[in-house]
């Protein structure tokens, strides 16, 4: 699985570095460091819809509020 996170400016302004810490942190805490692959990207065209982050080319939405509910819906359960 891999998951690609917007380091761009805006999506860096609406906490994409928060998003990418923790999800480092989710993927090491669940032992899927094996399963995961971690990467960033500048822009993806989709500044207005917040941290936008990929798995496996399928868009989502993202906020260091939500990222704990992303990983347990979108990458947990689907590993």
């Amino acid at each position: 699985m891999k998951i690609t996170v917007c380091i761009g400016s805006s999506c860096h302004i609406k906490g994409s570095r928060q998003v990418v810490e923790q999800l480092q942190y989710l993927i090491a805490e669940n032992n899927l460091g094996d399963k995961v692959e971690l990467g960033g990207t500048f822009c993806m065209g989709e500044c207005q819809k917040g941290v936008c982050v990929t798995i496996n080319d399928e868009f989502y939405s993202v906020t260091p509020d939500t990222v704990n509910e992303f990983f347990e819906k979108n990458v947990k359960g689907k590993v």
